[in-house]
């Protein structure tokens, strides 16, 4: 784990520094994996480490090294078919759901081609022109750091020896938050009006943070802290899970279907985590919950989900680099506080659809987001799993409402 946040506190300033800082999170996140780890894979929502190391690559190697240097021949035609994600315009792919199947090329080849690609980039990151694509790339491999790390903890979780991801992680330094209760929370008031939403200006943003609109808002309040394990608990004992008045039809559908009582990872008192099964924190928030189990408990609570346009209002100004973020205290486990950022993102109640006059971006690197705008629901923040560089307040995480692996929670909102 020192590894790990060695490489993610790299202070890296220039496109260059994060670019390989960026390179070398990636590589130190996998680096306790044996190549039978890193090959796995639980279920098809989920994809094996190495395939997320080989699929970061293919980006760097397919929309840079490809299109924008003369000459570059790649490490190896056939691994095209294996490690495209879901880009059409870059011809057929292997099945999502069988990457699990994918025994070769092995771990220590992938990450052969990883330091080939990366000495091959040398010449492009000095290339102004070449700035922007390179940027979406680095954001493309944070993405897929969370990813790698959340899909490890669910493969890991599948076998009955509960053996630890990342073993002696270190503990939080920063104290926790509080206990929660419903009823004696703090609350952050926003008077409402018209807002400016969405990203604008010379920084990154992926193309679904914008354009930037203007939104009318009503008065609103957000809970200071997120919903904790210990309030969840109180919501199972009082029969949440078994009371269908509490449930939007399609979530109670799912979970009488899937038997669902308790959130994922949960065990009697315990819960599992990259360190494998602990006791469960009762002042850690509440993760890996789906949107209709968040939308049930906030009919429980007497609240409501917040809309992803008060979370960003709410958040403008806030610092993002707050909270137990990926690289901030060593635990890639939710422990609390009061950052709006961090511990895990965060549900809202709206769906995932375009901002107004939004437009793709041209080229293959256009069916990033846009192609998924629907029903999906938007998440804001930022989880422990995320690198703190890669969030912000305009981001727009999007999930299904029945998805839960991620480290998914939620923060209350109230009408005032």
């Amino acid at each position: 784990m020192d590894r790990i946040r060695a490489a993610a506190d790299s202070v890296a300033s220039s496109l260059v520094e994060r670019f390989h800082a960026t390179r070398s999170l990636s590589e130190a996140l996998a680096k306790p994996l044996s190549d039978a780890d890193a090959t796995i894979q639980s279920m098809a929502d989920a994809s094996p480490a190495k395939w997320h190391l080989a699929h970061t690559t293919w980006f760097w190697e397919t929309f840079l090294l490809r299109d924008h240097r003369s000459g570059y021949d790649r490490f190896d035609e056939r691994w095209a078919f294996l490690f495209n994600s879901y880009y059409e315009a870059e011809g057929p792919r292997f099945a999502r759901a069988a990457r699990g199947m994918l025994a070769r090329p092995s771990l220590d080849e992938i990450r052969g081609w990883r330091g080939h690609v990366d000495a091959a980039m040398a010449p492009l990151l000095d290339r102004p022109e070449l700035a922007p694509l390179i940027e979406l790339g680095i954001a493309h491999e944070q993405q897929h750091q969370e990813l790698l790390l959340t899909d490890i903890k669910h493969a890991f979780a599948q076998n009955p020896l509960g053996q630890a991801v990342y073993p002696q992680t270190l503990r939080p330094a920063h104290p926790k938050q509080s206990v929660g209760h419903r009823d004696g929370r703090g609350w952050r008031e926003h008077s409402g009006g018209i807002v400016r939403i969405g990203h604008a200006g010379p920084d990154f943003a992926f193309d679904n943070e914008g354009p930037a609109h203007d939104v009318l808002l009503q008065p609103f309040a957000l809970a200071n802290t997120l919903v904790t394990n210990a309030e969840w608990a109180e919501f199972v004992a009082d029969g949440g899970y078994r009371t269908p008045a509490l449930w939007l039809s399609d979530g109670w559908a799912w979970v009488q279907g899937e038997g669902v009582e308790a959130p994922l990872y949960w065990r009697d008192d315990r819960w599992f985590t990259h360190e494998g099964w602990a006791m469960r924190d009762p002042q850690a928030p509440v993760t890996h919950i789906s949107y209709y189990e968040a939308d049930a408990f906030t009919h429980w609570a007497g609240a409501r989900l917040p809309t992803e346009f008060e979370w960003e209002a709410a958040a403008v100004g806030c610092d993002r680099a707050a909270g137990n973020q990926l690289d901030t205290s060593g635990t890639v486990e939710p422990v609390g506080g009061t950052a709006l950022f961090g511990d895990c993102w965060q549900w809202t109640r709206s769906a995932y659809l375009p901002y107004p006059r939004f437009r793709p971006a041209v080229g293959a690197v256009g069916e990033y987001n846009g192609k998924f705008m629907s029903g999906q629901f938007v998440l804001r923040g930022a989880s422990c799993a995320t690198p703190r560089g890669s969030s912000r307040a305009s981001y727009r995480n999007f999930f299904y409402p029945h998805q839960r692996w991620q480290f998914t929670g939620l923060r209350l909102a109230r009408d005032i």
